[in-house]
């Protein structure tokens, strides 16, 4: 069983990517998503690439997930009914919250407060405290806890987040061994267990949202491991995390907040492949789907990796790749509010059912791919043939927005929608790189998703970043990524420590026995020691500072090396440095298992002449006019041919669109770079 099977399910389609280990090979495969039940569309998926490959699903040995399941049940509010259990005097620890309010001055007035994941009369006290060094200030009052949960029968989950229990979990752990007889069948989760770090409130929302959401996604993984093992796959079920790493499904189901951000991450690693195969380690990423555009900043081939995770209006303290989201995809609708009579394109979406106009499936909407065909910018047919795109209902739609705008033509009113959801997507990359501190023009960019390669090139213009770089399969790459990650843990401790009062070999000593911790959870797993690998940050500030700085560290790393990696870290972030002492305050390694083998593809050579792979020319609009555009297979490019536009290269699973006064190199990985033609 050399095949490993990468799975990506996004709000419009499903993607599947089957790779041969020993030959590098790959086969893909797009089906609509089934948002009813989500593992329909993952199987019907995987019967379907297992058919072009010509091998039983039995032959497949290990199934990399990246789902939604978490992040959907907190986007749409479907999430399981939480009871809560707090040390006695902090009740209403959710419903204090952080001191933090969205927008502008008057923001206090017209953001509407979300509603806390567990209600306060699902919430009760437990009688005990504990002191910030561990210490047992007041012991565990259990004959009053036993009568206090007899009060949350019929809840779906129980969180319990008890004062300083990161410096003390036996009361936490007892408490669940009480819930256990009091509360039979009722998943738990402990916030020693979820995030050990300080702060009572990310602690207790943290461990709040992994309750919220355990139940529906342990039924999920149950059903899809069910569904995939009678349809004759054999090999193990692995799901991707937010921070790029792999657990296995028990693990997943146990501990789910980690998945908030599991298909944004896969898209990521999967970049990070490419990136390294072409030769480019730092870049941003352009993953541009059906309903949203995910973008993220890599250097050194390393992911920016937060310690906050955002899903609508939550943010739990869990490490994930640092992703940041706009509504702008290819079902986005252009619309015209009476009011303003402006263009607006998103963040409302066709989705995958009705879609688009042009998918004639009763959809009417004017969408950005709407626009892309009026344009000429897509071929008739997608996902290899399997939807056929109707031009007439695309102009039709596309028509009402000239209309309501006056606009002279069809094609004005479908360029101002590509260019206002490009300049969207711009704002999203500005975030990670500019607001960040970072000059977007010394990255690259890797686009992807079914859409990102039509808008790559003008995302290139904006941002100044060359070469764009478009991977082979474009479309599915977020699978290819699941399928390329490895197996990931993580463990941390808050450790609040002047520099003065700690040492060298006590640092290394607590990052040790972090990684400690990781490596028993991959051996148990069945990766031996010699194939792991750990990293480490650590959590540092100015001693009296409200905020800390993550900053990466080797094993050995020294403090006063650590002092001078956090201060040019601050001074990038703030320009500014501050004379007070450094201070620890919390810790981190992640271990992780050895990279799969999979062998990258090398395309034969070829010259700078790729009129061999032309298909067909077909009229495309830009710059105020039509020009006939050559439309190019991509499967016939051999490494070395340019393509220069105006250019279509057409693929089962994307589009790329090479617009006049560039040219695209294509690179013996597979990849297309494109740069401006002086370049």
């Amino acid at each position: 069983m050399h095949y490993r099977l990468g799975v990506d399910v996004g709000g419009t389609f499903t993607d599947i990517l089957l790779i041969d280990t020993d030959s590098g090979r790959t086969f893909r495969a797009k089906t609509p998503s089934t948002p009813h039940d989500q593992s329909a569309g993952v199987l019907a998926g995987i019967e379907k690439v297992c058919a072009e490959a010509g091998i039983p699903l039995s032959e497949i040995g290990q199934v990399l997930h990246g789902t939604t399941v978490a992040t959907n049940a907190i986007l749409e509010g479907k999430g399981a009914r939480v009871g809560l259990v707090t040390t006695a005097g902090f009740r209403q620890v959710l419903q204090i919250a952080r001191s933090f309010v969205p927008g502008g001055l008057a923001g206090w007035i017209i953001w509407p407060k979300p509603e806390p994941l567990a209600a306060l009369e699902d919430t009760i006290e437990a009688v005990e405290r504990v002191a910030s060094d561990g210490s047992v200030v007041v012991p565990l009052d259990e004959d009053a806890l036993r009568v206090s949960l007899a009060r949350l029968r019929g809840v779906e989950a129980l969180a319990v987040s008890l004062i300083n229990s990161y410096a003390f979990d036996g009361h936490e752990r007892r408490i669940a061994e009480i819930a256990a007889e009091e509360l039979p069948g009722v998943p738990v989760s402990i916030s020693s267990a979820v995030l050990p770090e300080l702060r009572e409130y990310e602690r207790t929302i943290t461990t709040v949202a992994n309750g919220y959401v355990q139940p529906q996604v342990a039924r999920y993984m149950d059903n899809l491991a069910s569904k995939i093992a009678d349809g004759g796959v054999a090999g193990a079920l692995n799901i991707l995390r937010s921070d790029g790493g792999l657990a296995s499904a028990p693990a997943a189901a146990a501990n789910p907040v980690n998945l908030l951000l599991s298909g944004p991450a896969g898209g990521v690693a999967g970049a990070v492949w490419v990136a390294e195969q072409a030769g480019f380690p730092d870049f941003l990423t352009f993953d541009m789907g059906g309903t949203s555009t995910d973008v993220a900043l890599v250097e050194h081939l390393r992911p920016r990796i937060g310690r906050e995770t955002k899903i609508g209006d939550l943010t739990v303290r869990s490490a994930s790749v640092d992703v940041r989201t706009v509504g702008a995809g290819g079902g986005s609708i252009a619309h015209v509010p009476e009011l303003t009579r402006a263009l607006r394109v998103g963040p409302q979406s066709a989705g995958a059912d009705p879609g688009p106009a042009a998918y004639g499936r009763g959809g009417e909407e004017p969408t950005v791919t709407d626009a892309n065909v009026v344009l000429g910018y897509l071929p008739t047919r997608l996902a290899g043939g399997e939807i056929v795109l109707d031009r007439e209902r695309s102009h039709a739609a596309v028509a009402r927005i000239a209309e309501a705008m006056g606009l002279p033509s069809v094609e004005a009113a479908a360029q101002g929608i590509v260019d206002i959801v490009n300049e969207n997507m711009f704002g999203a990359l500005r975030l990670v790189s500019v607001q960040q501190g970072f000059d977007p023009r010394d990255f690259a960019m890797v686009a992807f998703g079914g859409a990102g390669p039509l808008h790559a090139n003008a995302l290139g213009r904006l941002t100044g970043s060359w070469p764009v770089v478009i991977p082979p399969s474009p479309g599915v790459l977020c699978a290819y990524g699941d399928a390329t990650t490895s197996l990931r843990d993580e463990a941390s401790r808050t450790y609040i420590r002047r520099f003065s009062r700690l040492t060298d070999t006590e640092l290394g000593g607590l990052l040790a026995e972090l990684a400690e911790t990781a490596a028993r959870t991959l051996e148990a797993e069945g990766v031996g020691r010699d194939d792991q690998s750990a990293t480490y940050h650590v959590d540092v500030r100015y001693h009296g500072q409200g905020f800390e700085i993550p900053i990466p560290v080797e094993a050995d790393t020294g403090l006063e090396a650590l002092g001078k990696a956090f201060d040019a870290e601050h001074e990038r972030l703030f320009s500014f440095l501050l004379g007070n002492e450094h201070e620890l305050v919390s810790a981190r390694a992640a271990v992780s298992g050895p990279r799969p083998n999979v062998r990258a593809v090398a395309l034969a050579a070829g010259g700078e002449d790729a009129s061999a792979a032309v298909v067909s020319t077909h009229p495309i609009w830009v710059e105020g006019g039509w020009s006939d555009a050559s439309v190019y297979d991509r499967s016939a490019l051999l490494a070395g041919n340019v393509v220069r536009g105006p250019a279509i290269v057409v693929e089962m699973d994307s589009t790329t669109l090479v617009l006049p006064g560039h040219a695209a190199t294509v690179h013996e990985s597979g990849s297309l770079l494109i740069r401006p033609l002086e370049a």
